[in-house]
């Protein structure tokens, strides 16, 4: 089977995946020293949290959340629930409290292709994603403000503007190499020119 085939189907592999796979690794096992491809980091999975406090109270708006979210992602998401209730809340145990999916594979590459460079360049006053935002384990979290930024949402169909939180998972616990992951894949950080990724 040759690089531009992907699973049994034989698919040609997301764009990103095969910059990733053709440029980014060989860029990163020079600029760190890595001695095997193996070694180098590479993204996992992203998650994406829509946190909802008033969808126990709004059946519709949690609704609606679960349809842009898998509008955006092409994959259905889990309604996450209260572990416990807190009355000073209104919050009842097993409440609806958000929304979550996990993309990985695939899906995670077109995403990621998508929000860099389709959905972001959609941000009023873009100046770049802060450099802080990493955990100290190779993990880079960041917030959107509203899902308006994604072409697939319908503005007329919007039961309430949210924002979410997507975070990026690698398979390094550094965050220097983190940050060059994401750096080489495109993400576009504040100060920095964004690279420009032909694949």
């Amino acid at each position: 089977m040759s690089e531009e085939t992907n699973g049994a189907a034989g698919r040609e592999k997301p764009r990103l995946q095969r910059y990733y796979e053709g440029t980014v690794r060989a860029r990163l096992q020079e600029q760190f020293g890595f001695r095997t491809p193996m070694q180098v980091p590479k993204l996992e999975k992203i998650t994406i949290n829509v946190g909802l406090g008033e969808a126990s109270k709004n059946p519709k708006l949690l609704e609606g959340v679960v349809s842009e979210i898998g509008a955006i992602t092409g994959q259905k998401p889990v309604v996450t629930k209260a572990k416990k209730a807190i009355s000073n809340f209104g919050l009842r145990e097993n409440a609806p409290v958000g929304v979550t999916v996990t993309l990985r594979r695939d899906r995670m590459w077109e995403f990621l292709d998508r929000f860099i460079n389709v959905a972001m360049p959609r941000i009023r006053d873009f100046r770049g994603v802060p450099t802080r935002s990493f955990d100290g384990r190779g993990n880079y979290t960041m917030g959107v403000k509203e899902q308006l930024i994604f072409p697939e949402i319908d503005y007329d169909k919007v039961e309430k503007i949210h924002g979410m939180d997507i975070t990026f998972v690698s398979s390094t616990t550094r965050d220097d190499e983190a940050l060059a992951l994401l750096r080489e894949l495109g993400m576009p950080f504040r100060g920095e020119q964004p690279l420009v990724v032909n694949a």
